[in-house]
């Protein structure tokens, strides 16, 4: 049967596809909401902090609860003037109807006006003091203002910012300050961006497929001759995943029989916010095919196979890197050579960033490196990503900072699913750190 949504809805459901159904922009209260669904307000709350975690609704300063649009992940590179207020711990001056804009890059107010303009466009965000017609200038060229040093504007700036909807921001942190902070934040958010998730590769509109426990051996044969599929997701009367059902399953059985005896009971599943790399791990693991989308509620919403997790993995890989991770800073002074027997040796130097307060390398630094230098020498052997199962760790002696090290990964035993690598770091001929570790391989083939 093909999988439909179920009407019966708690009330807590209820609220939140009301939420959904709502125009962006719309203004929503707690109360009423409760008393136009008939509903206790600590239910409706409930579904309102709900709604917020979601990205249906947002708070904003002197306007209250308001339906906004749900951030794409392919935005998420970008800031809304609302996430800068929250970065800044600003106040809104003017212009609370344009906080779900984006801004598509900031510049600091550091020169003449009439130069000024040159850099400001529709969409920019202007870093400035006390200077009103600055403000003005760049309200009339669409970007918004956000004042630093704590300062206020002027009230013809903020009747101008209200009717462009642009917001008018005011901190109490300088301007340096002010950039470092938002720097950060898109940072941090292109680092996020290279991370998939399961929400990226199912679609809304796909149909989905899936039968009910008391569903029959013929039931499930018809699905797979109109689907080709040999798995299905089993739900009950809610939709809810109770069980996972295969051809492997029903082989031999009589067409009558039902599946609730046969099925695969309280299987494993993903949300839409678990990672891809997650998802393979379980798949790796436990030997699976197939994973159930659910929601909060453990309601069927997609389903996922492992093709479709290799494929987004080797997807992930051909991208550009578009924001560095501690991981990458640590791994990006090391140069790989081979040394007269053909084996991988990493060279390096010891940064003071990897040290602690006493002015050695930090046991964590040491860790990342031999893990990734294991990494390194199992990839040379096999392809497809790695996820550690297990590491011993030795630290025999203290390293200072700008020592010279060496690292020597070597391979100890490959199978298919799994490889064991032992690793050493050496200065001066002397044995800094071994370590031993397992990792299973996430085979993209």
């Amino acid at each position: 049967m093909e999988f439909t949504e179920n009407d019966n809805l708690t009330k807590h459901e209820q609220i939140l596809r009301y939420i959904e159904s709502l125009k962006v922009g719309t203004k929503i209260s707690v109360r009423q909401t409760a008393k136009d669904m008939e509903v206790s307000e600590g239910t409706a709350y409930r579904a309102f902090k709900e709604a917020e975690n979601q990205g249906l609704v947002a708070t904003k300063e002197r306007i209250g609860t308001v339906r906004i649009e749900k951030k794409q992940r392919k935005n998420i590179n970008k800031l809304t003037f609302s996430e800068v207020v929250n970065i800044v711990d600003g106040r809104i001056l003017g212009g609370g109807r344009g906080l779900d804009k984006t801004l598509n890059k900031f510049v600091i107010g550091a020169m003449k006006q009439d130069a000024m303009k040159k850099y400001i466009e529709a969409g920019s965000l202007l870093i400035v003091g006390n200077r009103y017609l600055a403000h003005t200038a760049a309200l009339e060229q669409g970007a918004g203002v956000l004042i630093t040093g704590g300062f206020e504007t002027s009230p013809e700036v903020i009747r101008l910012a209200d009717q462009l909807e642009l917001p008018v921001i005011s901190c109490s942190y300088d301007t340096f300050t002010v950039a470092s902070m938002i720097n950060r934040a898109i940072y941090d958010r292109l680092i996020k961006k290279k991370i998939m998730l399961v929400e990226d590769i199912i679609s809304p509109k796909e149909k989905v497929y899936a039968l009910k426990a008391n569903s029959t051996v013929r039931d499930f044969r018809n699905l797979f001759e109109k689907t080709g599929h040999g798995r299905f997701p089993v739900v009950d009367e809610w939709n809810r995943v109770v069980g996972i059902i295969t051809s492997k399953d029903v082989v031999g059985a009589e067409n009558e029989q039902t599946i609730d005896k046969m099925m695969t009971r309280n299987p494993l599943t993903v949300n839409a916010k678990t990672s891809i790399t997650s998802a393979a791990h379980m798949m790796v693991w436990e030997s699976i095919e197939l994973l159930p989308v659910v929601d909060g509620y453990r309601k069927l919403i997609a389903v996922i196979s492992r093709q479709d997790v290799l494929k987004a993995i080797q997807y992930v890989q051909r991208q550009p890197q578009i924001g560095e991770t501690i991981e990458d800073l640590i791994w990006s002074g090391l140069e790989e050579k081979k040394d007269e027997s053909g084996n991988l040796v990493l060279y390096g130097q010891i940064t003071p960033q990897m040290s602690t307060h006493l002015g050695t390398v930090s046991e964590g630094v040491l860790t990342t490196l031999m893990m990734k230098a294991a990494f390194s020498i199992i990839k040379e052997n096999k392809k497809g990503d790695m996820v550690v199962e297990n590491m011993s760790v030795y630290f025999v002696k203290p390293l200072q900072i700008e020592s010279e090290v060496e690292i020597r990964p070597k391979i100890i035993e490959l199978s298919r699913k799994f490889g064991k690598a032992e690793i050493e770091i050496r200065h001066q001929d002397s044995v800094i750190a071994k370590a031993m570790l397992t990792a299973q391989i996430i085979d993209q083939n």
